[in-house]
């Protein structure tokens, strides 16, 4: 009879607590988003580094060179934030 009154009155606390994300999920997405911004960070500097070798070769280039440089970093900033806010958003 106690087993079976136990288990009543905590049936409501664990259904709650499965609805809840898990601490594991919650650490992974944080995980996950840490190096979402760790893949962008890198990939805007090899944009950037690109670019500078570029310009430093054809200065006649500047500009065309520069303009594609912020029009990539702008895609790859793009791209780790839609990252970021998965990450965290996912359950």
């Amino acid at each position: 009879m106690k087993a079976f009154v136990l288990t009543a009155l905590a049936a409501p606390a664990l259904a709650v607590a499965a609805d809840e994300p898990s601490s594991v999920g919650k650490g992974l997405a944080v995980i996950g988003g840490g190096l979402a911004l760790i893949g962008g960070g890198l990939g805007i500097g090899l944009v950037g580094k690109g670019a500078v070798e570029s310009i430093a070769r054809q200065p006649e280039a500047a500009g065309k060179i520069q303009i594609n440089m912020i029009l990539a970093a702008a895609l790859i900033e793009g791209a780790t934030l839609f990252a970021v806010f998965a990450g965290f958003g996912a359950k």
